[in-house]
């Protein structure tokens, strides 16, 4: 089964402390549908394309766990706390296996 992942790439944050509200209440809920964070900010480079403030990426046991986190109540709960003072692009992505 090939894994699932999110990824968000953060070009606008108005309000850090939504920002920080949102994360306290989702990350208990990505975690219960078997997220991991691999990557959550952090330094970084920008060598082509546009530059963002903030990128994070959540590994999930499946794409369909990944997908079943984002469609959640409790997930979309959390959201709206920061989504109107935060802009993003995210989107849930079938991992690559080559085995």
């Amino acid at each position: 089964m090939k894994k699932g992942y999110w990824v968000s790439l953060y070009f606008k944050i108005d309000n850090h402390e939504n920002l920080k509200k949102y994360s306290e209440l989702a990350t208990p809920v990505i975690k219960s549908y078997g997220g991991v964070p691999l990557i959550r900010g952090g330094k970084h480079e920008t060598f082509d394309g546009d530059d963002f403030s903030r990128t994070v990426v959540w590994e999930f046991p499946s794409y369909a766990k990944a997908l079943e986190c984002h469609s959640s109540k409790e997930y979309q709960d959390s959201w709206e706390i920061a989504k109107k003072t935060t802009k993003r692009h995210m989107q849930v992505v079938e991992g690559f296996n080559i085995e």
